[in-house]
């Protein structure tokens, strides 16, 4: 019941298939003649009715190699053909068992399928199509032509052929296969060959068998049909060494699952330990070493050439092909690499395809290329050394000025960071106590415990080191005498800063807008290492603060104007994330910071120094994004006023 119900799909699958392939439109006779008639210029070969072919599979469609030639006969037919053709396909499911049960089904199936209007030939592919088609020649297909293709020789009844049968037979030397095997891997003394339960696997066991009797002598054959395909498996993955795996067929294994394209044999090589041959060219590329092959195209192209013959009047039966035989053998580079094989043991006028190509082989155009573009920026970096040479005594300057703006900025930081350090000198004096306390504690005992005494020792001895780095750190600070104030116009130190950071702002993208007030300029009584520090500080952050925003415009605005009750007015503002309105009211305090790796003393510092000139520094936030700094100095001569 089962096997019938997968007739029956087949049946009604392979009718949907037919339908779909006829002319969807269709038009009464009578205005088709109208239509000619009409038109007397219409082409014969556009008028005439397509050519009825049927293309009946021994399995199914998808099995190999079988489906192959049934792909390449259909592309050959539509190239060769000059005329029309309507090409059906049907599957002989029951050849996949040895109960025939089923075949009677499909007979009256196909006899009803095209009892008004025979196909005009019908092309047989693999033995048991071809069996099929002349054991019910009588009923179904008397005067219909046929070519039979893709069948070995040895399994085309030339008994039964009759004047509208021709053969595009094969030949499968199998004894040829396997002295391949043996040429390729001189140390092979046990082939696997791979084969099922259908029908036509027993046949080619037995066949095989015969073939290789002359070899008994130099390696053992082993089958597969008493095994599942996952039996199999497993013992592929298991042969001993100077094995190897001759690929014959699997279509149905011992457990009775069918097996369709090339998905058993890629299973195979993914798990064998031995290479794998074969002698069809449908297989090759799929992880087959290679040898003397049956190539799929020689036998389509004749097969093609045949039908053609037939479908333009000339007798079937007249027309005789002598086998298809072997092509030269071809071999796989990646399997040859993996197995070991060497070219050398290879037969005369083999084919290797496959081949990774070198690198210098698949890279010409651009190793060529890249060497130009290497000569090239080889020019363009020695006149950047001669640039960067000539820029060398300005960059030494701008060096120069940084270090004594670092100095600056170590001395305002050492006032903020005074209870810090009283902080950290606590720690190592409290250590120091705590170690001593403890070190006298074990040696009042009964009896003293003079390692533990030497640990506390040499932890006093280290956090004493440690206070003593703490005050070489601030001591180091503090290298320069007090600071003068002198008249200071802030459009030359705002000039000065940005100078300094003309490359910081390049690099971050940062558009800078400044807005300078000259008349009267900006004058004010300071000392101008700190304003300078203070100015560089507050564009430092703003630049800092837009290079971690990706999608806002990034723009510096710079202004100095005169206030109205004798003071001088610096804005700094930015367009990043602005002020956190958590940490506002706290931003100028120490250790305070919106920056992941701050310490939250730089703003505390500018307050600071501000503050020390008798000026105020205040920040705010800007909707919808930004910041906005301002300071207030009093303006030259305005304290004497």
């Amino acid at each position: 019941m089962r096997r019938t119900g997968v007739i029956a799909a087949a049946m009604a699958s392979a009718g949907a298939r037919m339908r779909s392939w006829r002319p969807r439109l269709s038009m009464p006779l009578m205005a088709v003649s109208a239509a000619l008639l009409a038109c007397p210029f219409v082409s014969p070969a556009v008028a005439a009715e397509p050519k009825q072919v049927v293309l009946l599979h021994s399995f199914g469609r998808d099995f190999k190699p079988w489906s192959d030639y049934a792909r390449t006969i259909r592309q050959e037919l539509e190239r060769q053909s000059p005329w029309p053709v309507d090409i059906t396909e049907h599957a002989l499911v029951s050849a996949r068992f040895s109960d025939e049960n089923p075949e009677p089904v499909f007979v009256d199936y196909l006899w009803a399928l095209f009892a008004r209007r025979p196909p005009d030939l019908i092309v047989s592919i693999g033995a048991p199509a071809a069996a099929f088609v002349q054991r019910n020649r009588e009923r179904l297909f008397t005067t219909t032509p046929m070519v039979f293709t893709a069948v070995e020789q040895r399994r085309v009844q030339l008994s039964w052929l009759t004047a509208n049968d021709a053969a595009v037979p094969v030949w499968i030397n199998y004894r040829a296969a396997l002295e391949n095997i043996l040429q390729v891997l001189p140390d092979t003394k046990n082939i696997t060959v791979v084969v099922g339960t259908s029908p036509i696997e027993k046949f080619w066991k037995e066949a095989i068998g015969k073939e290789a009797e002359p070899l008994a002598g130099r390696v053992a054959l082993s089958w597969t049909d008493h095994l599942s395909f996952e039996e199999l498996l497993k013992q592929a993955a298991a042969l001993p060494p100077n094995s190897a795996i001759f690929w014959e067929l699997m279509i149905v294994d011992a457990a009775g699952v069918v097996h369709e394209g090339s998905t058993p044999l890629k299973r195979l090589h993914a798990t064998a330990n031995a290479p794998i041959f074969s002698y069809d060219e449908s297989f090759f590329g799929n992880g087959l070493v290679g040898g003397p092959l049956l190539l799929v195209t020689d036998t389509s192209r004749q097969t093609a050439a045949i039908a053609v013959r037939i479908l333009g009047g000339e007798k079937a039966g007249n027309i005789r092909m002598p086998p298809v035989e072997f092509a030269k053998p071809m071999f796989d580079w990646r399997e040859m690499q993996r197995w070991g094989i060497s070219e050398s043991r290879l037969p005369p006028g083999s084919q290797v395809l496959f081949r990774e190509l070198t690198v210098w082989e698949r890279y010409r155009i651009q190793i060529s290329t890249v060497i130009g573009l290497l000569l090239i920026q080889g020019a363009l970096i020695t006149w950047l050394i001669y640039e960067h040479w000539r820029r060398q005594s300005a960059e030494a300057r701008s060096m120069q000025q940084m270090a004594e703006l670092a100095r600056m900025n170590r001395l305002a930081t050492a006032g903020q960071l005074s209870a810090a350090l009283a902080h950290e000198i606590r720690q190592p004096l409290a250590a120091i106590a705590s170690s001593g306390s403890a070190g006298l504690n074990w040696l009042n005992h009964e009896e003293p415990d003079l390692e533990e005494v030497r640990v506390n020792l040499q932890t006093v001895i280290k956090q004493s080191h440690r206070a003593d780095d703490v005050i070489k750190g601030v001591r180091a600070m503090f290298s320069r005498g007090s600071t003068v104030r002198t008249q200071i116009n802030l459009n030359e130190l705002i000039e000065q800063v940005l100078m300094l950071m003309e490359r910081s702002i390049a690099t971050k993208n940062v558009a800078l807008d400044t807005r300078l007030a000259n008349d009267p300029p900006p004058l004010v009584m300071a000392d101008p290492v700190q304003l300078q520090q203070v100015l560089l500080n507050l564009v430092l952050n703003a630049v800092e603060a837009m290079a971690a925003s990706d999608h806002w415009a990034r723009m510096l605005q710079i202004e100095t104007r005169i206030g109205q009750t004798g003071t001088v007015i610096v804005t700094v503002s930015d367009t990043g994330p602005g002020f956190d309105p958590k940490v506002v009211a706290n931003l100028f305090s120490p250790f305070v910071t919106t920056k992941p790796q701050g310490m939250g003393m730089g703003l505390s510092i500018c307050k600071s120094i501000i503050e020390q000139h008798g000026g105020q520094l205040t920040a705010v936030s800007i909707e919808p994004r930004g910041a906005l700094l301002t300071i207030v100095l009093p303006a030259a001569g305005a304290d004497q006023a």
